[in-house]
């Protein structure tokens, strides 16, 4: 498995509208529903909209991964942004972000999770890799940069805390 296995072409935005966490949380928000992978926009917005101004999730690298765990969520999935100028990031507006993976997690989904957590993590370190994603002229090369991170199996995670 791959990043990209818990996305879709039509789950990225490659011009990101908005200008602030907000608005691209309910961008990025808008896709995942119009895709049906979110069935109630607005508790799913304002969950991922409350935690981020909670704990922000936004890292040096210039990404952010504000994320939603909802009861009724059928699957683990990521909507990702990409835009072209810095946007002021988080409750107190101290870095900018470029990218921005918007991820739904199901209420009783742990490790899947992780394992995406994870992958996302280490493709923040990969400067090639958002170098790619930064450069990508559609959601396919996109989606292409996200395929070459592979995600850890469930036992791999475990004998890390052993």
């Amino acid at each position: 498995m791959t990043l990209a296995d818990y996305t879709s072409p039509d789950l990225i935005v490659s011009q990101l509208r908005g200008e602030d966490a907000a608005s691209v949380i309910q961008e990025l928000s808008q896709a995942l529903q119009r895709e049906e992978r979110v069935a109630d926009l607005l508790p799913f917005y304002h969950a991922a909209l409350n935690h981020e101004f909670l704990v922000s999730s936004d890292l040096e690298t210039g990404m952010a991964f504000p994320h939603a765990r909802l009861p009724g969520l059928k699957e683990l999935v990521f909507a990702v942004g990409r835009s072209k100028v810095p946007l002021d990031w988080g409750a107190k507006n101290t870095r900018t972000v470029k990218l921005v993976f918007l991820i739904a997690v199901p209420a009783t989904d742990s490790t899947r999770y992780l394992l995406l957590v994870s992958g996302l993590a280490r493709l923040a370190k990969d400067h090639r890799l958002v170098e790619k994603l930064h450069a990508a002229r559609d959601n396919f090369q996109i989606l292409e940069a996200l395929q070459q991170i592979k995600l850890l199996t469930v036992q791999r995670l475990r004998s890390c805390f052993t």
